[in-house]
């Protein structure tokens, strides 16, 4: 198998995003990275990640790489779970405090900190519109942090997916007042969704 071959393997396997380490693991140099881009093979599209040349970026993907403390929120889940029909211009994350997302995160996204250890509750995976796997919270606790923070995300934004949220049938009304009350939400969830269901 040639160099070409090995690099659209690893591109298929690991969702368009071929990283230095792993090309590294499968035996290619930094050197023949440099010259896949030199020769249009690869594109390289953040530090240490690649994708081929005539393959879309999964932008979704690329960020969620980059750091292992980060979660999508806000309006990025808002939209992955079908709740917003408009694709985010900036890319929401959640960090837990203490911890310092890098230089090209802090300017690419809006960066949204919670206490550690209320980090974690309601992080599941999500699907990206490329089909790759990513962290993200569940709809409930987007509701929850979309609420809490109802001042950065807008009005209508606000309002919007609380709309959506109280017609969908999936909707787990015990699991968003439980989030709501640990997240000190729960009167202003309580009386929108006394109007609204």
């Amino acid at each position: 198998m040639d160099i070409n071959d090995i690099i659209k393997t690893l591109a298929k396997r690991h969702g368009g995003i071929i990283s230095t380490k792993v090309a590294g693991e499968n035996g290619i140099s930094r050197m023949q990275l440099t010259n896949l881009c030199k020769n249009k093979v690869i594109d390289r599209i953040a530090r240490g990640q690649y994708v081929l040349a005539d393959d879309m970026q999964d932008e979704l993907l690329s960020l969620s790489i980059r750091s292992g403390n980060l979660i999508f929120s806000h309006e990025t889940a808002l939209f992955l779970h079908g709740i917003s029909d408009r694709v985010p211009s900036v890319y929401s994350i959640t960090y837990p405090t203490g911890k310092v997302p890098s230089s090209v995160l802090n300017e690419e996204c809006k960066v949204f900190y919670v206490k550690p250890e209320l980090f974690n509750m309601g992080k599941t995976e999500l699907i990206t519109p490329m089909g790759n796997r990513i962290s993200g919270y569940d709809l409930e606790r987007t509701i929850c942090d979309v609420v809490r923070s109802r001042s950065r995300v807008g009005t209508e934004t606000f309002y919007t997916a609380l709309k959506m949220y109280a017609s969908r049938k999936d909707k787990d009304l015990n699991r968003l007042y439980a989030y709501a009350k640990r997240l000190h939400v729960e009167k202003i969830i309580s009386e929108y969704m006394e109007v609204l269901l």
